[in-house]
């Protein structure tokens, strides 16, 4: 193929990536409004004309609404009322979605034993339904409840004597975005100087928006206490939006931005390495300088000091092997959110919550994270204040 012709045939490349996309778009879509329209209208159950008009109609106008609403919300206009609409319909259709599809391996049970139409199906809706509802609720009242803390000891070999018993603090996708969330951030901080921390770390997706936008919902962060620092790093929200805004302003609010860099901690004659890298998608972003460099970050660091690494993605934590690392502190996966994503999440990380090892020296720790993305819910997978306690080997 010629230089001409290769040049002809990248916009026909380009269209069908386009076409491609957007049929997947309208067939994800497709399924997670048409199955519980399906499943709570028809399927069966016979409802009256009126209530399966006034079903049809409700679902019809949600998912025209919802492509227009996450567009306000989340494109170049970055609308919050529409945000808070959009995310919110997306939760809602997703509970949905996976109660109507349980709603369905159900009806294969009673129609088993027995149970005939309408009974079966109007049995299935209804508990689809009212499961749903449920679970909105409280998953509802877990998103916007101060996180429960999570208290995990431990063990690294090359910690000294010293640094025994040191209090490690673990902030992680705060998220604060197009629902004001300033006075829950006051009394996070608030639960966060309660540990009487050595070390608190914030690792990534502050928040949605830029720094103007969300200025009151993080000022409470500057009240964050730490014996010995406060470190941030990026995360891939940040670079959907101002990176070096949100850097700026850590600073500004007297937390050590660890942009591919380290501190050191020193505490009776025994030292600690705190390095932190910029997030996996950093390099894809187009700002120069923003990339996770981790020799950038550990050099000049002790090689005989344990390191502590921030970085925001667990998957970073290949890297994280191969320069040493003892501990790694991620987020990012908010431990699915909403069950059963955690499944989905998994296929990309290689841990979703919780401490596990990898190789013979690096730890990771993943947070299920302190507030939450998008929908306004979290269900079956709390949000987490993290305090790790590090124990000499």
């Amino acid at each position: 193929m010629t230089v001409g012709e290769a040049a002809a045939a990248a916009p026909a490349r380009r269209s069908l990536r386009a076409l491609l996309s957007g049929l997947t778009v309208i067939t994800i879509l497709g399924l997670l409004f048409g199955v519980p329209w399906w499943t709570l209208t028809l399927a069966g159950a016979d409802w009256p004309v009126g209530v399966v008009a006034a079903g049809s109609v409700a679902f019809v106008t949600a998912l025209l609404a919802f492509p227009v609403l996450m567009a306000l919300g989340h494109g170049a206009r970055r609308l919050d009322w529409a945000a808070r609409a959009g995310d919110t319909l997306l939760g809602v259709i997703w509970v949905l979605f996976v109660w109507a599809l349980l709603g369905n391996v159900a009806k294969l049970v009673l129609a088993a034993v027995g149970v005939a139409d309408p009974t079966r199906s109007r049995a299935v809706a209804i508990g689809a339904a009212a499961v749903s509802a449920g679970l909105l609720i409280w998953g509802y009242a877990e998103a916007m409840r101060v996180p429960r803390v999570r208290r995990v000891e431990v063990t690294l070999d090359r910690l000294g004597a010293g640094l025994d018993g040191l209090r490690v603090v673990l902030l992680t996708d705060t998220h604060y975005g197009p629902i004001d969330r300033a006075r829950w951030s006051a009394r996070v901080v608030a639960a966060v100087n309660d540990l009487d921390a050595d070390v608190v770390c914030h690792t990534g997706d502050i928040a949605d928006g830029t720094v103007a936008q969300r200025l009151a919902q993080s000022a409470p962060l500057g009240d964050v206490r730490a014996r010995f620092a406060r470190a941030y790093v990026t995360g891939n929200h940040e670079y959907y939006g101002e990176a070096e805004g949100w850097l700026d302003r850590m600073r500004e609010l007297g937390w050590e931005a660890l942009h591919n860099r380290h501190l050191v901690v020193e505490r009776g004659g025994s030292r600690l390495v705190v390095a932190g890298v910029d997030d996996i998608t950093a390099v894809h972003s187009g700002r120069a300088g923003h990339r996770a460099d981790h020799a950038a970050a550990l050099a000049g660091a002790d090689p005989d000091a344990p390191v502590l690494l921030l970085a925001h993605q667990p998957k970073q934590i290949g890297d994280a092997v191969a320069h040493g690392v003892d501990l790694q502190l991620s987020g990012h996966t908010h431990g699915g959110q909403m069950w059963p994503f955690h499944y989905l999440v998994r296929l990309d990380q290689p841990t979703v919550q919780g401490l596990s090892r990898h190789g013979a020296r690096t730890q990771l720790y993943t947070s299920r994270g302190t507030g939450f993305w998008g929908p306004p819910f979290r269900i079956f997978a709390p949000s987490e204040i993290t305090l790790l306690t590090l124990r000499a080997g």
